[in-house]
């Protein structure tokens, strides 16, 4: 074999994961990004370490994971927690939630704020967007919508706001024509958010275990949902108490479909269909 299919066809080995780096990578998940690692992914974990180790020409997970500790400040810290992130979203996923939206922020003082914050590759605030738009009568000087997400591929993927027609489908057609581009030549088969929606929507990252939450304004509404999940209960209930701290009183918040946190906190009551009201 030549050198060059050597080269192609070869991989070298990955570096050795030791009996503990698992538990110790799921502590220091925990920690940082409040993220459970479940057992059931430890064979994709402990390759996925192995994999970022390699990549630092290191030749031990255990030595990738000295590196971390020891520099809080490293650029590696975003790889990994990007690696653990599910990035599961579509367009006007859960119709019901806007549905309530819409008929909310008919009946709230302007201006009107939502904080989307698990804003993954932009599909909901980009429904958030588009539903307020169809719902105010001045909706550009009334509403504000920040979006934010800890993973940053998906942050900048949600700030390009460009889809396949398959990712498009759920978009009404009447929407599609008056909020995005159709691509032509090499984006054929793709749409593109107009400036007109994206410019509704500050876009940033955001670790929700943050000690500073990059905004002291106040939201009638908050989208967290498909993602507290993924947190331990004690995590859960101080997020909970965070969101009460910044919404507006009678403000809404809005979760998945598979959440229940009725008691957890006094913050938030059941209004009905996995949507909260700030008591």
């Amino acid at each position: 074999m030549s050198s060059l299919a050597q080269s192609i066809f070869t991989m070298p080995d990955l570096p050795e994961v030791g009996p503990k780096d698992f538990e110790r990578a799921a502590r220091i998940l925990h920690k940082r990004a409040g993220i459970v690692l479940g057992e059931h992914k430890r064979e994709m974990a402990e390759r996925v370490l192995a994999t970022r180790a390699r990549a630092m020409k290191l030749e031990e997970v255990r030595l990738y994971l000295d590196y971390l500790e020891q520099n809080p400040q490293s650029g590696q810290w975003e790889v990994f927690v990007n690696t653990f992130t599910i990035n599961h979203t579509a367009f006007f996923r859960e119709q019901h939630h806007f549905d309530i939206l819409a008929k909310f922020a008919q009946s709230r003082k302007k201006p009107f704020s939502v904080w989307c914050c698990a804003s993954s590759t932009g599909e909901e605030p980009y429904s958030i967007a588009m539903t307020l738009r169809e719902s105010r009568a001045v909706p550009d000087t009334e509403v504000s919508i920040l979006a934010t997400d800890i993973d940053t591929r998906a942050a900048a993927a949600a700030y390009e706001g460009v889809y396949s027609d398959e990712r498009a489908k759920a978009v009404p057609e009447a929407y599609l024509h008056k909020y995005f581009y159709r691509g032509i030549g090499r984006r054929t088969g793709m749409v593109c958010v107009k400036p007109i929606l994206r410019n509704m929507i500050d876009f940033d990252v955001v670790n929700l275990l943050s000690p500073d939450w990059p905004t002291e304004q106040k939201f009638d509404a908050i989208f967290c949902r498909n993602t507290m999940i993924y947190f331990d209960r004690a995590t859960q209930t101080k997020l909970l108490e965070r969101f009460a701290s910044v919404i507006k009183p009678g403000g809404l918040l809005f979760v998945g479909h598979s959440e229940n946190f009725t008691y957890l906190t006094k913050a938030f009551r059941l209004q009905g269909q996995t949507v909260y009201v700030a008591t």
